[in-house]
């Protein structure tokens, strides 16, 4: 085969309404490809920002236009001798309409799958003209409409068009429709013949070997495709542990190969993640080398188990043989303009998922089919997937059979591209149409249970087992088998997306009672960091009820419910600043209420995927990670919460105690020392204690109860601090604090928090820290500076020190660092 890419310089103009380029509006301009119409022109200069202030509203014409790329190239004469020549199309959004030397290709209309049109007969040798009109998805979406009006999230008519739907907004995202050639663009010539499909299927009934499958099958486009073969080799660390050779007969042909002693994949926490190089090498009659593929796999089974039990039917998963408790994050597309992420940006985002002990990400059905960076760094990194289909929050017109059609494609397209990736887990329909958009008939809200099925219970299920036949396929998220699809957070089976929190308005305390077997979604907003915050304001803007702060808010009231919850826990921030760190540790708070009682409550719930872990644009959210990749109060506890021994207490105040649990995910029993201080809210000892305890593996257990009941007759609730270590091999792995009150009832003092600083050998400084009294979600901020912090938000029991490792982004003297430190705790979020 012979490739020749089109990526690079293209050039932009705006269309006019007679099909040409527009007239009279500067021209064209430079494009990049792959790329966006609003990163264009905002490298162009010709718009601001579109996440400053608010910008994005004075942008909307850009997605109301129609824009056409253009590019000249040449056609070497090697590729025009080619048996055949291909226009290979990885990425168009989306209604595209493709012209090349004049003559009208083909028309698309659906940004996720990957196009190819013979254009043999359309190229000429030197030089060539490509053009690519697209269209205004608007109009489209109107004229569809009119059949029988469907919405998708903030997109009327939005289920008619195969496009990510959050371009046209969410309740964190903003409206930004794009258009352009988002993925690589290429010509591909093939002489003879070449790899069309290659499936790798597992067995794992051996002890000591995994025997591996690899069907592969050809496209021939030439007179001397005949007596094809191919080479297929499997290698580990540069080594070949296994290859065979295969001869087609017609278009298929199938190698059967033993890897001995496997080094198993195994999600992040359990394992490691080894990765085997498999490759297929398409050989002529002659021995000369066609077509070549190569891709990484990783040797382990992994599967959704559902089995009968005494709390209902389970939901969990299990690698290689061993059920684990899924703790993660759902994802959502990482920038509004998809091309812009690059394999660094999604590195820093799931590297920082595994730092905080994550081992799966829900690729969330509202956003797009992620680049196969994506997928290759969650199989580096151990971080499994459970992927939506793109389908979210709306009604689809499954009783249109061109549109199912172009969905089938679709699904075909995007399952035979991940499916060979150790970390994919799991295939899902869609998200939350069971929880409300489907009835049983059609109604102006809701598509019909009849038209759900086509698509959702019979076509993308009939797509998975016939393409990627050794994963399972789980109808919707939220989905309830057995019964009434309606129940769709049954806590006896299936997955739940909990809001009791948040938009039903229940306290924290309310997550104690959710007994569910899995939780796929729940979650709580807080605000961006300062640093962040003042990147898209201006001075005036900040204060949480301006109107650009409410513009970066897409909850509608959000910016309220976060101050009530605020002041349910705590006391009033002094300023525009200490709002926005209060609620980031509200937010890690509820979270971490959630989580705790989650992981306690193994083996009935086996998984908490909170929402969410990444931002798209500067916004107040749900996310850990705002929109720079800036950890949240959120991410630091969920390090901690996530963490795979964790100790928790929960007070109960009626008899005075508190019970001591330890949950370990570990594959071994964990042998420990629990360590328990009681103190009064200035510091004062009232009790103490240490015993050994023993938690069973992959399991969660009650290692202890305090009584401190006289203890809490005599001082009160508000004045008694419980803190909590676990110590295994004489190092601390998890520690905790529970309190009788919560804090805006505590009447906390100054806690004379010192800080002694020195380089640390990697370039950064070590920042030593200890209290003379409690500091509550204590935390390190380098004004105006980039950095990032070993540890961030956490509590200080008096006289105990706690080291934090500083790495500024760009070199700082110390003198320098030393007066941009600021180190704050709770109560200096109350003054002004």
């Amino acid at each position: 085969m012979r490739k020749i890419s089109l990526d690079g310089a293209w050039r932009l103009a705006e269309a006019c309404l007679c099909g040409g380029r527009q007239a009279g509006k500067g021209g064209d301009m430079p494009a990049a490809v792959p790329g966006c119409v609003h990163l264009d022109l905002l490298a162009a200069g010709k718009i601001p920002d579109p996440f400053h202030r608010d910008n994005e509203s004075r942008l909307q014409w850009i997605g109301e236009a129609d824009w056409v790329y253009s590019r000249a190239f040449e056609a070497p004469d090697e590729l025009l001798e080619c048996d055949r020549v291909l226009l290979r199309c990885e990425g168009l959004d989306t209604l595209a309409t493709i012209t090349l030397n004049g003559r009208r290709l083909a028309r698309t209309e659906n940004m996720f799958r990957t196009w190819e049109f013979d254009v043999s007969r359309s190229l000429r040798p030197g030089r060539n003209e490509i053009e690519v009109r697209f269209d205004s998805t608007f109009p489209y979406m109107k004229k569809h409409n009119r059949k029988r009006p469907l919405a998708v999230g903030w997109a009327a008519g939005g289920g008619w068009i195969r496009k990510e739907p959050c371009n046209y907004g969410w309740d964190w995202g903003p409206k930004l429709a794009t258009c352009g050639i988002w993925r690589p663009i290429s010509l591909v010539g093939i002489e003879t013949a070449r790899l069309a499909d290659i499936r790798v299927t597992q067995d794992h009934s051996k002890r000591s070997a995994v025997g591996l499958e690899v069907a592969c099958t050809v496209e021939r486009a030439g007179a001397r495709a005949s007596a094809l073969s191919a080479a297929v080799t499997v290698l580990f660390k540069g080594k070949t542990v296994a290859r065979e050779a295969i001869a087609f007969e017609g278009d298929a042909a199938r190698a059967c190969l033993v890897v001995k002693n496997p080094e198993l994949w195994w999600p992040n926490g359990l394992g490691g993640q080894p990765l085997y190089d498999l490759t297929v090498e398409l050989l002529d009659a002659d021995g000369r080398l066609l077509d070549y593929d190569a891709r990484r796999i990783g040797l382990r089974t992994l599967r959704l188990e559902r089995e009968k039990d005494r709390w209902g039917e389970s939901f969990r998963f299990v690698a290689n043989g061993v059920p684990f408790f899924v703790k993660g994050a759902n994802w959502i597309p990482a920038d509004a303009f998809a091309p812009r992420v690059t394999r660094d940006h999604y590195r820093r985002l799931l590297a920082s998922a595994r730092e905080a002990n994550m081992n799966m990400l829900r690729s969330w059905g509202g956003g797009i089919y992620e680049a196969d960076d994506f997928y290759d760094i969650c199989d580096e990194l151990g971080l499994c997937v459970w992927q939506d289909f793109i389908f979210a929050c709306g009604r689809y017109p499954a009783f249109d059979p061109a549109w199912m059609a172009n969905v089938a494609a679709e699904a075909a397209d995007n399952v035979r591209r991940f499916r060979h990736h150790a970390s994919l887990a799991l295939w899902c329909g869609n998200n939350e149409l069971e929880q409300g958009a489907v009835g049983e008939k059609w109604t102006d809200w809701q598509m019909s249970w009849s038209d759900y099925g086509k698509l959702f219970d019979e076509m993308l299920p009939r797509i998975v087992a016939e393409l990627d036949p050794q994963r399972q396929y789980w109808p919707g998220s939220p989905h309830t088998p057995h019964g009434d699809r309606k129940d769709f957070n049954n806590p006896t089976c299936g997955d739940a997306h909990l809001w009791d929190v948040w938009h039903g308005g229940q306290p924290f305390e309310w997550y104690r009672t959710a007994g569910h077997r899995f939780v796929s979604e729940f979650g709580f907003q807080a605000f961006p960091e300062p640093l962040t915050v003042r990147g898209f304001t201006a001075p005036e803007d900040r204060n949480v009820t301006s109107p650009v702060m409410e513009h970066h808010q897409r909850h509608g009231a959000g910016n309220g419910i976060i101050m009530r919850y605020m002041l349910d826990w705590f006391r009033l921030p002094g300023d525009f600043e200490k709002i926005l760190w209060l609620s980031q540790v509200l937010q890690g708070l509820g979270i971490k209420y959630a989580v705790e009682h989650w992981r306690r409550s193994r083996p009935r719930t086996m998984g908490a995927i909170y929402w969410q872990l990444d931002d798209c644009w500067p916004v107040a959210s749900w996310s850990s990670l705002d929109s720079h990749g800036r950890w949240k109060a959120l991410h630091y506890m969920a390090r901690r919460f996530y963490a795979p021994v964790l100790v928790s207490g929960v007070e109960r105040a009626e008899a005075g105690k508190v019970e001591v649990h330890v949950t370990n995910d570990l594959l071994e029993p964990a042998a420990a020392e629990l360590a328990w201080l009681v103190t009064s809210v200035t510091g004062e000892k009232v009790a103490s204690g240490r015993e050994a305890v023993r938690a069973p593996a992959a399991a969660s257990k009650r290692v202890a109860t305090l009584d401190l009941s006289k203890h809490l007759a005599a001082r009160g609730a508000r004045d008694l601090m419980v803190w909590l270590d676990l110590s295994m091999h004489g190092r601390c792995v998890s520690n905790n604090f529970v309190s009788f009150a919560r804090p805006k009832q505590m009447e906390l003092a100054d806690p004379g928090i010192s800080a002694k600083v020195k380089p640390a050998r990697d370039g950064g400084f070590a920042v030593t820290l200890q209290a003379k009294k409690p500091a509550l979600w204590a935390w390190l901020e380098l004004a105006d500076t980039e950095a990032s912090y070993s540890d961030n938000f956490f509590h200080l029991a008096p006289g105990r020190q706690v080291e934090v490792t500083v790495r500024p982004a760009g070199p700082l003297t110390p003198a320098q660092f030393n007066k941009r430190l600021v180190v704050r705790s709770l109560v200096d979020t109350y003054s002004r």
